[in-house]
């Protein structure tokens, strides 16, 4: 029988300290203390082994089958075992704490204390918790340091890991949805709307926004006076530029906002498959696109429509195209004679033919895109 008063003493400061449950220490250091003696002598597997620590004195007792046994040195085992147990219970009374905490915050914006590097990933620290910032939740191109402050958004708990880590990203739409909340008042107590978002991390951001209440102007709530409320925004996102634009239920003028600073002359909504011809001037067409696309493509995920773009000169020629020629084939009355042989080679001789050939759906070997933009002309005649 070895007296472990010390150690159990030891015990209930320190689960008292970290909020831990003494009789769980209590009852892991019996099992493990069972399993070392175990290991250590002449016991068969299917001996019963039981350890059992006395609540108000400290002392441990073992016994094989029923009877208890001494052995020497048993107090150091005990005291190895013991200290294990206890520093395995901080840990996970740790990571619960930490679990506990932080799940009520998920979806909220924390300032981080950049701690290190790992590889591609940034450890950072969130008050007295560890998070991990990947390499694929990283604003490209964004550099950071020792040291570094920066907000960051609580993107999941990952409970796999024996830390618990916490997963914060930088480059998510959700944070510059968060953004919005926090410095637009209005946005926080409802009154405006952001209906839709689309984000390209770092470069460019597109958000559709709407006012629930007459008389608020929703696109001059998230600029702020002066600019001051969108200015902060972007700053957090290293000047990542935002543009704000009104949301409207009619596709169309949904569309050409969100297109701006392009300014579409005509738009030509195709409700079958989910697309729209927009025409601009000239010289503002390859604003509409955007550098690299861009512009089209973030207009492209704002509305979820599918977004082709046009100049009104390239449009003209089309319409300009051949007029209806006496030799043009009967199955088509009025369409180009060479357009219709190909079509008719390929096949396509039914009018639900010939307007899957006009949206896109059907591809036509010789069949271009000017000689398609006929057919779409023809087709919605």
């Amino acid at each position: 029988m070895a007296i472990l008063s010390e150690f159990l003493l030891a015990i209930n400061q320190i689960a008292a300290e970290r909020s831990i449950n003494v009789e769980d220490v209590l009852g892991a250091v019996e099992f493990a203390v069972a399993a070392a003696y175990k290991k250590d002598h002449s016991v068969d597997e299917e001996d019963l082994v039981e350890a059992t620590i006395d609540r108000e004195t400290g002392e441990i007792q073992i016994s094989v089958n029923g009877k208890t046994v001494q052995s020497e040195g048993f107090g150091r085992i005990a005291a190895q075992t013991a200290k294990q147990v206890i520093f395995q219970k901080i840990r996970e009374a740790e990571k619960e704490s930490m679990i506990k905490e932080y799940e009520g915050k998920i979806g909220s914006i924390e300032t981080a204390n950049v701690q290190r590097m790992a590889g591609p990933d940034v450890i950072v620290e969130i008050g007295k918790a560890t998070a991990l910032l990947p390499s694929s939740e990283q604003i490209k191109g964004e550099r950071y340091r020792s040291g570094q402050k920066l907000k960051v958004y609580l993107l999941n708990i990952d409970k796999t890991t024996t830390s618990g880590n916490i997963i914060v990203s930088r480059n998510t739409p959700l944070m510059l949805h968060s953004l919005f909340e926090n410095e637009v008042p209005e946005i926080s107590n409802g009154s405006v709307e952001i209906k839709a978002l689309a984000r390209e991390a770092g470069s460019r951001s597109k958000v559709a926004v709407f006012s629930n209440v007459e008389g608020i102007d929703p696109i001059g709530s998230c600029v702020g006076q002066r600019g001051i409320r969108i200015d902060a925004i972007m700053n957090e996102l290293g000047n990542e530029k935002v543009d704000i634009i009104e949301w409207n239920e009619d596709i169309a003028r949904f569309i050409k906002n969100a297109l701006s600073p392009a300014k579409p002359v005509a738009i030509k909504i195709d409700e079958a498959n989910h697309s729209a011809l927009v025409i601009v001037p000239d010289d503002q067409q390859s604003l509409a696109i955007g550098k690299e696309g861009q512009n089209v493509r973030l207009a492209a995920k704002l509305t979820g429509w599918d977004i082709d773009i046009k100049g009104e000169t390239e449009m003209n020629e089309v319409a300009k195209a051949p007029a209806p020629s006496e030799e043009s084939t009967d199955i088509f009355p009025g369409l180009d004679k060479k357009i219709s042989e190909k079509l008719i080679l390929a096949g396509i001789n039914t009018k639900e033919q010939l307007e899957k050939v006009a949206s896109g759906e059907t591809k036509v070997k010789g069949v271009g895109p000017k000689a398609v933009d006929v057919i779409k002309i023809y087709a919605a005649a």
